[in-house]
């Protein structure tokens, strides 16, 4: 149980991460296309506070909660 909690968190913040990475391309690629956000600047430095938060949440998982070598039961 503990490692489909830990992995589901740690797949959420991934996910999140690999998100704002591709808006940060989207913003640095066809700027020009994004018409919403007239400071690119700005809005680049929004979606690196978010990859920091959920970077921020990985590095937690990988201090504090360590990835337990798989116990292995035989069947008798």
């Amino acid at each position: 149980m503990r490692s489909i909690i830990l992995d589901a968190v740690r797949r959420h913040a991934e996910g999140h991460i690999a998100k704002h990475v591709a808006n940060i391309e989207v913003y640095l690629n066809a700027s020009v296309g994004v018409g919403e956000h007239p400071n690119i600047v700005e809005a680049v430095e929004l979606e690196l506070e978010e990859i920091g938060k959920y970077q921020n949440q990985l590095d937690l998982l990988d201090t504090y909660f360590p990835q337990l070598p798989e116990v292995i039961t035989e069947q008798l």
